[in-house]
């Protein structure tokens, strides 16, 4: 009898740009850190360009200032668009 684990909630996000593109990155680490208190174990952002709304154009810097503002949850790169990075960060 093979057990199922049990499912690990995750976020994907993509940085949305609210009322500013300035809160946008404030509002990326308040949510990060609701997830973390709800007990998500995964956070990770998205890479997109040239998105109306969106604001996740450099997850690498977003990935760090969610892993320097949260203490338990997992933080990382949910896609990185290839074309736009150097073999040694898409090796990362």
């Amino acid at each position: 009898m093979s057990v199922i684990p049990p499912v690990q909630p995750s976020v994907l996000d993509t940085t949305l740009i609210g009322h500013t593109p300035e809160s946008a990155f404030t509002d990326t680490i308040a949510v990060a850190q609701h997830a973390e208190r709800l007990g998500y174990v995964r956070y990770r952002m998205a890479e997109h360009h040239d998105a109306p709304g969106v604001g996740s154009s450099a997850p690498a810097i977003t990935v760090g200032a969610i892993a320097a503002a949260t203490s338990r949850i997992r933080v990382g790169a949910g896609g990185d668009m290839l074309p736009n990075h150097v073999p040694l960060v898409a090796a990362q």
